[in-house]
């Protein structure tokens, strides 16, 4: 059967339509872009890291900020020497990752939140095109936490205003803001809306950690800064110190797991949800977007059962 030419018009009809179709697939597999914000060089990487490992392989775009510099967070050393060792170091566990990481020039335990500082955050988060925004509750026993919290919560709409910071283009859309999980419990606990299982990427969230070394040989050893305990850099006896460390980090995630088993199965499916080890649990922020679960499941692609 012989077949009918199409007229001009019909090959430049048919062409738009296949243009407008690789549009939409483009459109569709674009990758996400998610934007943390941790006080401290280690808190995104305690509470997101295997998130966003999981995001980073699948080839989403993640960023870590870090909204003080960490110069006091050690036993013995301090200032600006510290600053560029934790710096260092997170740029080291962003490698491991899969992501990119900045941190602000704010000492640390001086964070405040002021205008100018709000502005920080809007800019941060329009310049990356964030679809997701992510930090800390407000609700916290340092204030470095705390007021990373209202400093995001306050930046949600505002990235949206065009006059707002104008020189830094506004986003169409109010991204979607998450916290990450704490234990507080006043003025009202963390309730999460999601429960991430990392197990496939526990290993690498811990290797991205093992290089924060200023914090495993001071504030991680007993948590109040008073001694050092160098990590050895080679041998039985840093295998030794690696294997405590992953036990006692593994921990924090495992725990979560079994406090949100009801949540993951929920998500995962009966057989996976009750076979998750290790999770990373996030709560919907009311000032962001506010998504529907199938939302939800494409900015979190991790779900099938």
């Amino acid at each position: 059967m012989k077949s009918t030419p199409r007229s001009p018009t019909g090959r430049r009809a048919l062409s738009l339509l296949l243009g407008l179709l690789a549009a939409g697939a483009t459109l569709q597999a674009a990758p996400l872009r998610i934007i943390v914000f941790g006080a401290h060089p280690d808190d995104c990487e305690l509470d997101a890291g295997g998130t966003a490992a999981l995001w980073a392989q699948a080839g989403h775009r993640v960023k870590f900020v870090s909204t003080t510099n960490g110069d006091i967070g050690h036993a013995t050393q301090a200032g600006g020497p510290l600053a560029k060792r934790r710096t260092a170091e997170v740029q080291a566990a962003a490698k491991v990752l899969g992501i990119a990481t900045e941190v602000l020039d704010i000492h640390d335990g001086e964070l405040m939140p002021t205008l100018e500082n709000r502005r920080t955050f809007v800019r941060l988060i329009r310049e990356w095109q964030a679809d997701i925004v992510i930090g800390p509750r407000p609700n916290d026993y340092h204030p470095d936490h705390r007021y990373t919290g209202i400093l995001m919560q306050d930046a949600a709409f505002m990235v949206t205003v065009p006059h707002f910071c104008p020189e830094t283009p506004h986003l169409a859309r109010n991204p979607v803001f998450l916290f990450t999980h704490d234990g507080f419990k006043k003025p009202y606990p963390f309730e999460p809306d999601l429960a991430v299982a990392i197990d496939p990427v526990m290993d690498v969230k811990l290797e991205a950690i093992w290089q924060l070394e200023s914090q495993i040989e001071s504030l991680w050893v007993r948590g109040d800064f008073e001694r050092v305990v160098p990590v050895p850099q080679d041998g039985p006896e840093r295998e030794a110190r690696q294997q405590e460390f992953r036990t006692r980090f593994a921990r924090r995630n495992s725990t979560q797991a079994d406090d949100y088993r009801d949540l993951l199965i929920r998500l995962y499916g009966e057989t996976k949800g009750r076979t998750v080890r290790y999770a990373e649990a996030f709560e919907v922020c009311e000032y962001g977007r506010r998504p529907a679960e199938d939302e939800l499941r494409r900015l979190f692609p991790f779900f099938e059962p």
